[in-house]
């Protein structure tokens, strides 16, 4: 997610922040209730494609560019959201242990994602700050969206803060795609000094 490491590696940033704010906006749409809960027929393979393996794609080429925070960030929310997917389709398709797994489950799943992206939201606090809001608001997010395992309001106001990091990643993917192909800040990130 930072500037190309090593000379003639483009910065993968775009297509990492890009991949994961398009998956986090149309899920968090139902979330949010704006759209029937049917619509995660088309949310999740583009979730799976796009969120999972663009954006795990964009994780190994960071290593190959020497980029720890977004080889390590965007390969795991790229896992995480085929994951995802794949247990979304699972369930879709009646598949024993999927079908009724518990609210306190799916909680610790997501209490455990907030962790990680607690302490990647540490680690980002040496990037832009456009990267950092995306990491706090999807630490929240995950807090909330346990918590809304047990409350459907919770649930709701959870997508609506995904929403606002979806914004947030969007953002910031197209901060880093239109700056690289400008060669010059048009749209600043909150660089740090």
């Amino acid at each position: 997610m930072s500037e190309t490491n090593k000379p003639g590696l483009a910065n993968v940033g775009a297509l990492g922040l890009g991949g994961f704010a398009l998956s986090t906006f149309i899920l968090n749409i139902v979330n949010a209730g704006l759209v029937d809960e049917a619509a995660l027929g088309i949310v999740m393979p583009i979730a799976m494609l796009y969120g999972g393996l663009a954006q795990f794609a964009a994780g190994m080429w960071d290593v190959r560019r020497g980029d720890t925070f977004g080889a390590t960030c965007f390969s795991s929310f790229g896992a995480f959201w085929m994951g995802l997917a794949l247990f979304f389709f699972l369930k879709l398709a009646g598949v024993g242990a999927f079908v009724d797994v518990p609210a306190g489950g799916i909680a610790v799943v997501l209490i455990a994602w907030g962790v990680f992206t607690g302490y990647a939201t540490i680690a980002s606090l040496k990037l832009p700050k456009a990267i950092t809001w995306v990491f706090v608001t999807l630490t929240i997010l995950f807090l909330l969206l346990a918590i809304g395992q047990f409350s459907p309001i919770v649930h709701k106001i959870a997508g609506y803060e995904g929403l606002l990091c979806a914004l947030i990643a969007w953002y910031a993917s197209a901060g880093i795609l239109i700056n690289t192909v400008h060669g010059r800040v048009i749209i600043p990130l909150g660089e740090r000094k």
